[in-house]
C-alpha cells in the first residue's frame, strides 16, 4: 500500500490519515508518515497541505451513540468479550486520528521536532493496536462496525481545538491515563475467562499506553515552564473548563507515577461533578 501514499509533508500525511474513511488506508498512512518523519524524509508542513477537516473520516459503521445508551456485557459469554473488544477497537480509532490531530492541528506552535517525533510514535503505536483488536475480534467471528459506539471521545478533542495545553490535559491526561486505570483488571477478567489471545492483545496495549501518558505528561509540563505555570493547578483549571464529569477513582497511582502524572494532578478532581 505505500505506494500509492503520497505524503506532501508529515501535516499533510497526517490530514491525509485524519480524512480517510478507509480503515485500512488511515493506520498505513498513520504509520508511513511517521516513518517518513523519524527518517527525516518530509518537512514537517507544506502549502499544498489539504484543510484540516471539522471531523474524521469513518466507514458508514458503527453507528455513533451516545456513551449512555452502548450496552454492558459479561465478559464470561463471547458476545461480551465481542462488545468489549469492539468499544476498545473504537478507542483505538479514536486515539489514531486524536495523535494525528495533535500533530497536524498544532504544527505552527514553538515547539521542538521531538514533539512531533513523540506524537508521531503514540499515532504509529495507536495504527497497531486499532489493527490487533480488528484482527482479533475478525477470529472471534465479528468486525469492528457491527456494534454501536458512542462519540465522547472526538467530543472532547473537539472542544480543545484552540488550546494545545488544554488539549494535552484532557486527551493524553485524562483519556489516555484512565485505560491504566481500567486495563489491569480487563486483562485479568479476559484470563479468567481463559480468552488468553484477547489477554496478550490487552498488554501490548496497556504497556504502549504508558509511554502514550509519558509523552502527554512530558510535553504539558513544558509548556507550562514555558508560561510560568504550576502544572498540577493549570492541570486542575484546564480540566475544569474542559472536561465534563468528574475523574472516576479507582486510579492505577503506580503507572500514572511511571508516566509522571502524580497524585496531585489529579487526586483534588475525583470528587468534583460538573452538570
Amino acid at each position: 500500500m505505500s505506494g500509492d501514499l503520497a505524503i506532501t509533508s508529515l501535516r499533510g500525511g497526517a490530514i491525509d490519515a485524519i480524512c480517510s474513511a478507509d480503515l485500512d488506508r488511515k493506520t498505513a498512512l498513520a504509520q508511513e508518515s511517521a516513518t517518513r518523519w523519524f527518517e527525516r524524509r518530509v518537512s514537517l508542513r507544506s502549502p499544498l497541505d489539504a484543510a484540516l477537516p471539522e471531523r474524521p473520516g469513518r466507514p458508514d459503521s458503527p453507528v455513533l451513540t451516545p456513551p449512555t445508551q452502548v450496552e454492558k456485557r459479561s465478559l464470561h459469554t463471547l458476545k461480551g468479550r465481542i462488545a468489549l473488544l469492539h468499544a476498545i477497537a473504537h478507542i483505538e480509532l479514536n486515539a489514531v486520528d486524536l495523535a494525528l490531530d495533535i500533530v497536524a492541528r498544532f504544527a505552527t506552535e514553538q515547539v521542538p521536532n521531538s514533539f512531533f517525533d513523540g506524537w508521531m510514535q503514540v499515532a504509529f503505536e495507536e495504527a497497531k493496536h486499532f489493527r490487533m483488536v480488528r484482527a482479533r475480534l475478525n477470529d472471534l467471528g465479528a468486525d469492528y462496525g457491527d456494534l454501536p459506539a458512542h462519540d465522547g471521545l472526538w467530543q472532547a478533542a473537539h472542544s480543545t481545538r484552540n488550546d494545545l495545553t488544554a488539549r494535552l490535559a484532557v486527551v493524553p491526561l485524562i483519556l489516555e491515563a484512565r485505560g491504566l486505570d481500567v486495563t489491569p483488571s480487563l486483562q485479568a477478567k479476559m484470563r479468567q475467562t481463559g480468552d488468553l489471545e484477547s489477554a496478550a492483545v490487552l498488554d501490548v496495549i496497556y504497556n504502549d499506553e504508558k509511554g502514550h501518558v509519558a509523552v502527554g505528561a512530558k510535553w504539558f509540563r513544558f509548556l507550562c515552564a514555558r508560561e510560568k505555570r504550576d502544572p498540577a493547578k493549570a492541570f486542575q483549571e484546564l480540566v475544569r473548563a474542559n472536561f465534563r464529569g468528574p475523574l472516576k477513582p479507582p486510579f492505577n497511582d503506580l503507572a500514572r507515577a511511571e508516566a509522571g502524572l502524580t497524585p496531585s494532578f489529579y487526586r483534588s478532581l475525583a470528587s468534583i461533578s460538573h452538570a
